[in-house]
């Protein structure tokens, strides 16, 4: 049986990895920082194993991977934050900017480190949930310090993919689109579902290589 384990798991696309990997019989470790309130989590059916984990505490990270034991095939670093309150230029909040990188570059960094020996016992795969947003070269100045924390993201998937091709590791980070979430407003015009389904498929075809390729849901490659 597959496995699968995935960051900030109790609501929107986290929630919907959860949903359609359970529903196709993969063991799913869902993980989120507040389990006893995950009621939509909690709520779903089939293999799924929630754990408590805030991505913010890497120590934390550390100590999950050491108690599960079991190989992984795929690991979705989800979670992550928008960023709105790290505020203009010319008044930045500099500890909300460091906390914004915490948790959207360092913690699937972290996440990455902890689990990559499950994913060498299965030549497994790690997806890093980014944004188009994190593309420098069409960079329009747009939420300045959300695309830095995804551009500094994609970097390291990049560079890490390169550190772990001879273990048979494929990493990669990948834009879901303007999903319809809490996140992404209702205005979004992608719902989970979609995203989800074209992300799932996007990390099924996810090869170890030193290259990997930004792509988003749907399939298309994204400039770095």
């Amino acid at each position: 049986m597959s496995a699968v384990l995935i960051t900030g798991a109790n609501r929107g696309i986290g929630l919907e990895f959860v949903r359609q990997y359970a529903a196709d019989g993969w063991t799913v470790h869902a993980c989120c920082r507040a389990p006893d309130k995950a009621d939509a989590l909690n709520a779903l059916s089939g293999d799924i194993r929630v754990h408590k984990l805030d991505v913010s505490d890497f120590a934390a990270i550390g100590e999950l991977a050491q108690s599960i034991t079991d190989p992984l095939d795929v690991v979705v670093a989800n979670a992550g934050v928008g960023g709105g309150d790290v505020g203009e230029f010319g008044a930045i909040n500099y500890d909300a900017f460091a906390k914004l990188l915490a948790i959207n570059t360092l913690a699937p960094v972290a996440t990455l480190e902890a689990f990559a020996p499950h994913l060498k016992k299965t030549k497994g795969k790690f997806a890093a949930i980014s944004s188009d947003l994190g593309s420098i070269s069409r960079s329009s100045g747009m939420a300045p310090g959300y695309s830095t924390s995804k551009a500094a993201l994609n970097m390291a998937m990049k560079a890490y993919a390169a550190r772990l091709v001879g273990e048979g590791v494929a990493v990669a980070p990948l834009h879901p689109g303007w999903v319809k979430t809490d996140m992404g407003g209702d205005a979004a015009p992608v719902p989970p579902a979609d995203s989800v389904s074209g992300l799932r498929q996007r990390i099924s075809e996810m090869q170890a290589t030193a290259s990997p390729k930004y792509r988003d849901f749907s399939g298309a490659e994204l400039p770095w």
